[in-house]
């Protein structure tokens, strides 16, 4: 099998699950070309992590890589092309990124989609988009992970959800059960893992200035995505749980789940 690195090939014998070792500071960031990834990414190094990303546009990848490697030493981020709709290359991906970094510390799926919905549009096409980036992918890849940590007892599985899945809101039906399914899915796999030491940390920012969200208009406290990356970055060495991104969430969520249906659907909440 073939990997490559910065754009150059080398020859990998992937390490195999039974041999998986934790090694300090190494991560895989599945869907690391842009937004939360990217930031993620390139923070993580600063920090000292070796990193292994991954998506599905290979020259974005070569990109962020090859900054990080030239402020941060080469080799510090290792690029692997990968589709998260294609499931069934998951555990062969991740044996060959642990094997390129050595072991595995981390594991953080940011790949995300949100097409264009209007208010009045019903599209089965974009709904499955989505669940089939936003959610399957990362079920594929939280299954694959899960027993790896389970038999080192330790590590660290993250997902990128948002708070648009606390509510079903009237915009982006398919988006907001994407990320509300995922909510799920991590809380389980948390509750699961928990007896193991594998901590499951469900990421939830409010609005973040990218591309996944820009042109939708004015939208409340919106913040960076290096922002939400720093917030992020200091939540894997501690939490367990959820986390929302900036932390004033937290509370917005907590009444917006508490109000009543009949008086939240004639909100102009979306």
């Amino acid at each position: 099998m073939l990997f490559s690195i910065s754009g150059l090939q080398c020859d990998a014998h992937p390490l195999k699950s039974e041999v998986m070792e934790l090694k300090d500071k190494c991560a895989i960031i599945v869907g690391a070309s842009s937004g939360i990834g990217e930031a993620l990414a390139r923070r993580l190094a600063g920090e000292g992590w070796t990193l292994a990303l991954l998506a599905r546009r290979r020259p974005a990848l070569e990109t962020i890589a090859a900054e990080i490697n030239q402020r941060h030493g080469e080799g510090r981020a290792l690029v692997f092309e990968h589709d998260v709709t294609n499931y069934d290359s998951v555990p062969a991906a991740l044996e060959e990124a642990a094997a390129a970094l050595g072991g595995l510390t981390l594991l953080v799926y940011s790949s995300g989609v949100m097409p264009d919905v209007g208010i009045t549009e019903y599209n089965f096409d974009k709904d499955r988009q989505m669940v089939e980036v936003n959610l399957l992918g990362m079920m594929a890849w939280m299954n694959a992970a899960a027993p790896l940590f389970e038999r080192l007892q330790g590590g660290v599985i993250m997902g990128i959800g948002s708070v648009a899945g606390d509510r079903g809101r009237k915009g982006q039906p398919g988006y907001n059960t994407s990320k509300g399914a995922q909510a799920i899915f991590l809380e389980s796999l948390r509750n699961r893992l928990f007896a193991s030491g594998v901590r499951v940390i469900t990421i939830k920012p409010g609005p973040v200035d990218t591309a996944l969200i820009r042109g939708a208009g004015n939208m409340p406290f919106m913040i960076s995505a290096e922002h939400a990356a720093r917030t992020i970055a200091r939540a894997i060495p501690r939490e367990s749980g959820t986390v929302y991104v900036p932390g004033r969430w937290a509370l917005i969520m907590h009444i917006i789940r508490h109000i009543p249906s009949f008086i939240f659907r004639r909100m102009d909440i979306r």
